[in-house]
């Protein structure tokens, strides 16, 4: 795995958000899902490296609570909507106009907060979401917040063991992670409806975790489906996720 050094900037709050970049020519913003890392999402798999030998300038945040970014525990440092403040602070800190903007699980979800708010990205890619996912947060958060309050208690092999062994290999701050879930934000159908940008949903023949990714790309007025192999954790990690992002931005 090749060695990105990491950066800072200051959210609105003050916290201190990191973030990663590989690569030089148009920006591409592609953000983590929850649980994980810029590292572990882009970097470790190869995505980021594709992408940057493709041309683009690659920048990957990790979200407040995770990876290296800070991970208060005060409830004030996470109001709803609070990571697409981050983002629209990242965007600011960077200056970029002229940019693509995507996200995996979590990242997509807080791609599409940022589209809903006024964002205006030339493309947009939503990878491991569907239409529920984006459409009705309440409870999406529930087996994560079973991993987070109950540690050490889940029997080998099963949903909530693997998480929490993930949740050990990214040295994860429960407090932290838990305050994120308080953050989610419904976005309406009638607001996918007016982005009308070309946008990329991409999820694993098998991730059900988050709704129809189909339904999705329809509800979004020039939205295009792909599917690649594996579930809603495996699907990150193959080539074809970068192979179709890829094929999106190249199309």
């Amino acid at each position: 795995m090749i060695d990105v050094p990491v950066q800072y900037f200051p959210a609105r709050d003050g916290v201190r958000l990191a973030f990663r970049e590989l690569g030089e020519g148009r920006p591409l913003v592609l953000i983590h899902g929850y649980f994980s890392t810029a590292t572990v999402n882009w970097i470790r798999y190869g995505h980021a490296e594709a992408l940057a030998d493709l041309g683009y300038r690659v920048i990957m945040p990790d979200l407040r609570g995770h990876g290296d970014s800070g991970k208060p525990h005060d409830p004030a440092n996470y109001p709803p909507d609070v990571l697409a403040d981050d983002g629209f602070d990242l965007l600011e800190h960077l200056d970029l106009t002229d940019y693509v903007l995507g996200g995996y699980s979590l990242g997509a979800r807080t791609t599409t907060r940022m589209l809903a708010r006024g964002a205006t990205p030339v493309r947009a890619i939503l990878g491991g979401m569907g239409l529920a996912g984006i459409t009705t947060t309440e409870g999406r958060g529930d087996h994560f917040r079973n991993v987070l309050s109950n540690p050490g208690t889940f029997e080998r092999g099963t949903a909530e063991w693997r998480a929490e062994a993930f949740l050990k290999t990214v040295g994860g701050d429960r407090t932290a992670l838990l305050r994120v879930l308080d953050t989610f934000v419904n976005t309406p159908r009638e607001d996918l409806a007016t982005m009308t940008l070309p946008t990329l949903v991409v999820a694993g023949a098998d991730d059900h975790d988050n709704g129809s990714a189909k339904d999705l790309a329809t509800a979004l007025p020039n939205g295009r489906y792909a599917e690649i192999p594996g579930n809603h954790m495996s699907a990150v990690t193959r080539k074809e996720l970068a192979g179709a992002i890829v094929e999106f931005l190249e199309g």
